[in-house]
């Protein structure tokens, strides 16, 4: 079958081997899938990962369980033991046995088929079409926000980083009715972002008067700059919540944590049964992320154009 592969660099296969199906188990035929900045940090050396890339999907069981076969799917990424004392608080998403799809130790869905346990499957609703659905991972992690954080409606908040990831984080928090500010380099992303209701501004252009002025900062840039300019917007007391996944080995100035007691949240992956609620009821939009859908036999080519700073979502179709 093809697949997009790291190992050690990245490479496209056309004959790797089609997995097999473990006990509770589906094999799951590919239809899309979208390019995160988690694979292109892997491909720098986040996680140490060597296999099949990939962990936003949709696509068709076409083996495992008979009742879910022919159906049309998502999946949450990670698999855990339901063995362990995380695992029994349902925790699933820390356990310390787990693997996680495309990022550690199980093959991703950059390919033809794979495979995923049948209690990490969730249907796909009718009215929810391929390109909509396969952004169920990174607005699931946008909700993991909320779940974490209590922002009260008195709260000033900012959200830094206009990226994929920060554009679904202002997805969710404009369909929550939250009051934040989205930071960024770049006018015609921030552009995106007030057309789903943002209060926007360019990075450029903050002055002194949002310096330690905000009770909540959403770190979503993927960069060490980004971190230590989120850090510096934060009250004495705050609160600055890390989304982004950094593969650094750059010292960081935390002194300003310990002398403005400031809270930090690290926030990963969130449940996906949420975020089905909010596309199926229509309370976002993410067409306008896409910036292009390529055939995944153009995966190599997907992957220099999600490094162009221009480019928002690249979806590869089979």
């Amino acid at each position: 079958m093809k697949a997009l592969v790291f190992e050690n660099e990245l490479k496209f296969h056309n004959d790797y081997p089609i997995p097999e199906i473990k006990e509770g188990e589906v094999l799951i035929k590919t239809s899309m899938v979208g390019i995160c900045n988690t694979d292109y940090e892997i491909t720098k050396g986040y996680m140490g990962y060597n296999g099949v890339l990939g962990h936003e999907f949709v696509g068709v069981v076409v083996d495992g369980d008979k009742e879910l076969i022919g159906k049309r799917v998502v999946g949450e990424i990670n698999l855990a033991c339901n063995t362990c004392s995380y695992c029994a608080q349902g925790l699933q998403r820390h356990c310390p046995n787990r693997q996680t799809l495309g990022i550690f130790n199980k093959d991703g869905c950059f390919s033809e088929y794979f495979t995923l346990p049948k209690e990490n499957i969730l249907l796909v609703p009718d009215n929810i079409s391929d390109e909509e659905i396969v952004f169920i991972e990174p607005i699931a992690a946008a909700l993991e926000i909320l779940e974490q954080v209590k922002i009260e409606p008195r709260y000033k908040v900012a959200l830094l980083g206009d990226g994929k990831l920060g554009l679904s984080i202002a997805l969710v928090l404009n369909a929550y009715n939250i009051d934040f500010v989205h930071i960024g380099k770049h006018e015609e992303k921030l552009a995106l972002s007030s057309k789903m209701g943002s209060k926007t501004k360019l990075l450029a252009e903050i002055s002194n008067e949002y310096k330690m002025s905000f009770d909540i900062v959403i770190e979503a840039t993927g960069s060490k700059g980004g971190f230590e300019t989120s850090l510096s917007l934060v009250k004495p007391r705050g609160t600055l919540v890390l989304k982004s996944t950094i593969a650094a080995n750059e010292g960081l100035n935390l002194a300003s944590v310990v002398v403005n007691e400031i809270t930090i949240v690290g926030s990963r992956c969130g449940l996906f049964a949420p975020a089905m609620r909010l596309f199926e009821n229509n309370k976002i939009d993410v067409k306008p992320l896409i910036s292009h859908i390529l055939p995944f036999d153009n995966a190599l080519d997907a992957f220099e154009l999600n490094k162009k700073k221009e480019v928002i979502k690249v979806l590869l179709k089979f």
